[in-house]
């Protein structure tokens, strides 16, 4: 019995400094619902693989579209001061790119400002969908 409630114990003080970490800025899931899209971050660690384009290897991060498997790759990315960004996305087709800037407004809350470049595009029921040059993203 007492070696059980140790265990649990235990278990519960390790949940709890999980609990507290600290979420890093850009990093993490954040999506748009109105347009249907979202980015997957990783701007301060070793990077994440995009799903079914593995041969680019680890990426800064991707676009992506809801139900499509297209995605806007980010190539590159740099951050200054600790609410700022600037990123290179291209398409997962290599023909169109673009710069970018992700700006933390708070804790769960992006926008991403189109700088320089190509249009972002996502399909959308059979057409392109140009997306608006900001675009805010919550943490999801």
């Amino acid at each position: 019995m007492k070696k059980t409630l140790f265990i649990a114990a235990m278990a519960i003080v390790a949940y709890g400094a999980a609990a507290q970490e600290e979420q890093k800025p850009f990093c993490g899931n954040f999506v748009n619902n109105e347009y249907k899209v979202y980015i997957n971050i990783d701007f301060h660690g070793d990077g994440i693989i995009v799903p079914a384009h593995e041969l680019f290897g680890k990426l800064p991060g991707y676009l992506g579209k809801q139900r499509n498997s297209f995605y806007w790759l980010i190539t590159s990315a740099k951050v200054s001061g600790n609410d700022k960004a600037e990123i290179e996305l291209i398409n997962d087709y290599g023909s169109e790119d673009l710069k970018a800037t992700l700006t933390q407004k708070d804790d769960s809350t992006y926008i991403l400002t189109q700088e320089d470049g190509s249009s972002l595009k996502v399909p959308n029921n059979g057409k392109w969908l140009k997306l608006p040059k900001k675009l805010m993203f919550k943490r999801h």
